[in-house]
């Protein structure tokens, strides 16, 4: 991988890729494999260190506001109405690699009739059978190659290991309240059930797109690191370059990219359609407001939607501590020795995939449960320090709605493209969104009382015991947490609605496509970081064939 640090000197490529994401990273690859030249622009740095290395210390990167300015675009949404006025964080990567080096490391593909359902919408080539490909291309699954699963790919995927007693409890009786059997790939042939979690982990070490897709990348491939798109260079309909700007220099464009081919956009679900917005291309009437001239009249920032999960915490002798000292002194150990402690994988050690009963599609769960053998602290809307309040050995579930029906908008607040734009996920404003994550905390409630685990508990923290369903409701609202899986921004399809077409060219604009989580017709139900991937594979695929 070639890295240019003078601007000046950029010359044109075949391709510009912007965003060094989980999906730019891929794409930018795959298309310098196959001959073609790539300037790959990014506005994060490389990071190395145990920060980024040591799976369990993704916790750390979310709790502490310093560490997360440095890694990430610190992001909050507007007020949402529907959750009692609060402004949600946002927060997403801003480094090579992107949201694979800063996230929980979760590897969940989503249920393959997601894929079909796109299809089912207008997206062609992109049902289950033909992801599946793109899929196993990615991975490196530790049982090896299948059917359904990569062997040899450039992500390691393990299965956490170590769990906690109460972990390994708590699955045993979610098995049993859900009569659910204990799954040993929920990204194989059947998602339902209950199971130690799949990371994108390998030898105890985090593995991104950086690590997986850049570090041996060929010369065709240059990376500009630390600069920023500000806006599309857009010449008689055509997309041939990008502006660049860095922030310390202040905000005003000091370079471009320009590609002799194609601009590809993997910015994300908040980066891209606001990039796309700065250059012209959005709904004709907002982009007016602010003074922008229109070039192509799309929908553009709609659809927004992202997981929800609430949080419910109990005290448990069987689970860990998560006192910052008990905490430091394990990351030491795991630094010198590792795969030695717990922090050799994420936080959240094992998942179920189960059904709340409030849908009636029973071949497809509707709840994520992740489980937590430690404290949880209450709503972290403020920036600043959030660790657990009660350091105990705890056991957590955050039940999960991987279906949310409410969708909101992305929108810019100013031409400035340092400002972060107008988030609005409008989370909650569907009634049957609110009553999926009320059935998940009562399902915790009924898994809680099981015999497998119901002895291993203390008292019951988070939320207290004993509310109405109109006091569980509230909690919900002052509590619940969106996933940092915002999706759908630039929709994929072929009808009014669609920002994309099904080979991601943007509607109405030669040279350009997005490949992101943001082409998304509909969230997968599951982590979003794969399928993302996904999309970068899939994305390279398409544009090579053309």
């Amino acid at each position: 991988m070639k890295r240019t640090h003078k601007l000046e000197d950029l010359k044109p490529a075949d391709y510009v890729v912007v965003g060094a994401g989980s999906a730019g990273a891929i794409v930018a690859r795959r298309l310098a494999d196959a001959g073609a030249t790539v300037t790959l622009v990014e506005s994060g740095k490389r990071l190395r260190g145990p920060l980024v290395t040591v799976p369990g210390m993704c916790g750390a990167i979310h709790a502490v506001t310093s560490l997360q300015r440095r890694m990430t675009w610190p992001a909050y949404t507007v007020a949402q109405r529907h959750m009692n006025g609060r402004a949600l964080p946002q927060s997403h990567g801003r480094a090579l690699g992107g949201g694979s080096v800063v996230n929980g490391m979760a590897f969940v593909r989503g249920n393959r009739h997601n894929y079909d359902d796109w299809a089912a919408e207008g997206a062609e080539g992109w049902a289950f059978s033909d992801v599946l490909p793109s899929f196993r291309r990615l991975e490196n699954f530790e049982d090896g190659p299948s059917e359904l699963r990569g062997g040899s790919g450039p992500i390691t995927v393990e299965r956490a290991t170590g769990l906690a007693p109460i972990t390994e409890s708590f699955m045993a009786a979610l098995s049993a309240t859900t009569g659910t059997a204990a799954n040993e790939d929920y990204n194989g042939a059947n998602q339902t059930g209950v199971a130690a979690l799949q990371q994108s982990v390998g030898a105890g070490r985090r593995v991104g797109t950086d690590r997986g897709y850049l570090w041996d990348a060929p010369p065709g491939l240059q990376v500009v690191s630390g600069v920023t798109a500000t806006r599309l260079i857009i010449e008689h309909g055509r997309a041939v370059g990008v502006e660049l700007a860095a922030q310390r220099k202040g905000r005003h464009p000091i370079a471009s990219a320009r590609a002799e081919r194609e601009i590809i956009l993997s910015a994300g679900s908040l980066g891209s359609p606001r990039l796309l917005m700065l250059s012209g291309i959005g709904h004709a009437t907002h982009l007016r407001e602010h003074g922008i001239d229109v070039l192509a009249d799309l929908p553009v920032g709609d659809n927004l939607h992202d997981h929800l999960f609430v949080p419910m915490s109990y005290l448990a002798p069987g689970g860990r501590r998560a006192s910052p000292t008990s905490f430091a002194a394990t990351v030491a150990r795991e630094c010198v020795r590792p795969r030695s402690t717990y922090m050799a994988h994420t936080l959240f050690e094992a998942v179920g995939f189960v059904d709340s009963g409030t849908r009636t599609r029973a071949d497809v769960p509707d709840l994520e449960m992740f489980i937590l053998p430690m404290s949880y602290p209450e709503n972290q809307d403020e920036p600043g320090l959030h660790l657990a309040a009660d350091p105990s050995p705890s056991l957590t579930l955050l039940p999960t709605m991987l279906y949310p029906q409410s969708r909101g908008t992305v929108r810019l607040a100013s031409t400035d493209p340092f400002t972060a734009p107008l988030i609005d996920p409008n989370y909650l404003a569907e009634p049957q969104d609110l009553a999926t994550l009320l059935a998940g905390m009562e399902l915790v409630g009924e898994t809680v009382g099981h015999p497998a685990v119901a002895a291993q508990l203390g008292r019951q923290v988070l939320p207290e015991s004993g509310l109405t369903s109109t006091e569980l409701a509230d909690f919900v609202r002052r509590n619940a947490s969106g996933v940092y899986h915002p999706v759908g921004t630039c929709r994929m399809g072929t009808d009014e609605r669609a920002v994309v077409d099904p080979e991601l060219r943007v509607r109405g604009v030669d040279g350009l496509r997005v490949a992101d989580a943001s082409i998304m017709p509909s969230i997968v139900g599951g982590n979003t970081n794969a399928a993302a991937m996904m999309i970068g594979e899939r994305a390279a695929e398409r544009i090579i064939g053309s």
